[in-house]
């Protein structure tokens, strides 16, 4: 369960230090767009010292490393000093081929060897470009340590040529793509950013739609999103009862010999159980959390 991805420039110790206070359910050290160009490997090289702080911390989420895109100098050296790090995972930015992973799983595949016992390490892939979206299928299922991915709009929208509106019309044929790709290779799928950071009503409205769309967490820029992203992204007290109540009647139902039932006014067979059941299932899974 992602909620909340929230990044920080690899380069900036100071606010990667300020991370526990978040309470976000991953965390993303940025070597890529949060790191300036001219400080690129000198952040590579304090990787371990920065995952070594928070680790000391216990973070309550994971912690990923974004390399830079394949097509950059950067990216087999981002990777390879990433994989000595105690993460939980790598983000590769604007995937677009199933080749640009061989480089990710040679040197994960070496670390682990290296190092047994040592935690897995998952990659997440970002889907922000044209030929990502337009072969997002294969992409989300071209790995098995594919867990998640992300739908990166602004990227996008750059590399399409289209401008940004705060409909988000322009890019929703791509963010259902993304979705749907997610969720047919049984992977965590993740939404746009929202730019515009002290807009908490844009960024509601935005993070509602993506929730109705069947993403499951969103990219968050400022610590005052993740604080919304993980209330959207989560059920209500209301709507958890809501579901306990309706698997009740359904089973009571079932045992009666029968499949579709008139629940509070709404036709109840399978696939709403199975949504009912979902949330009920999210809801333990934070309980058990705390």
């Amino acid at each position: 369960m992602i909620r909340s991805l929230f990044f920080a420039p690899a380069n900036r110790h100071d606010l990667l230090a300020k991370f526990p206070r978040f309470r976000a359910d991953c965390y993303a050290i940025d070597l890529e767009d949060g790191t300036p160009e001219g400080d690129k490997a000198s952040a590579r090289d304090r990787l371990n010292e920065a995952v070594t702080m928070l680790r000391r911390e216990k973070l309550r989420g994971s912690i990923y490393i974004r390399v830079n895109e394949a097509a950059s100098q950067h990216y087999i050296r981002d990777i390879e000093a990433a994989v000595l790090c105690d993460i939980d995972g790598l983000i590769i930015p604007k995937l677009e081929t199933r080749d640009q992973l061989f480089p990710v799983d040679h040197a994960i595949t070496q670390a682990e060897a290296a190092q047994p016992g040592r935690r897995r390490i998952e990659i997440m892939a970002g889907i922000e470009s044209m030929r990502g979206v337009i072969d997002a299928v294969p992409l989300c299922a071209a790995h098995p340590r594919i867990t998640s991915a992300f739908f990166g709009a602004e990227d996008f929208a750059a590399d399409i040529g289209g401008r940004r509106t705060k409909s988000g019309e322009e890019v929703l044929y791509a963010r259902s793509q993304v979705v749907l790709a997610a969720k047919a290779a049984r992977i965590i799928a993740l939404d746009q950013a929202v730019v515009e950071i002290r807009d908490d009503e844009q960024f509601r409205r935005d993070a509602e739609k993506g929730r109705d769309l069947g993403y499951q967490g969103k990219i968050c820029v400022v610590p005052r999103q993740v604080e919304l992203s993980n209330e959207i992204y989560a059920p209500t007290t209301d709507e958890v009862a809501h579901a306990r109540e309706l698997i009740a009647v359904y089973e009571d139902a079932k045992r009666c010999g029968i499949g579709t039932i008139d629940f509070k006014g709404h036709m109840i067979d399978g696939p709403l159980l199975k949504r009912a059941e979902a949330v009920v299932a999210m809801a333990q899974q934070l309980q058990a959390r705390g």
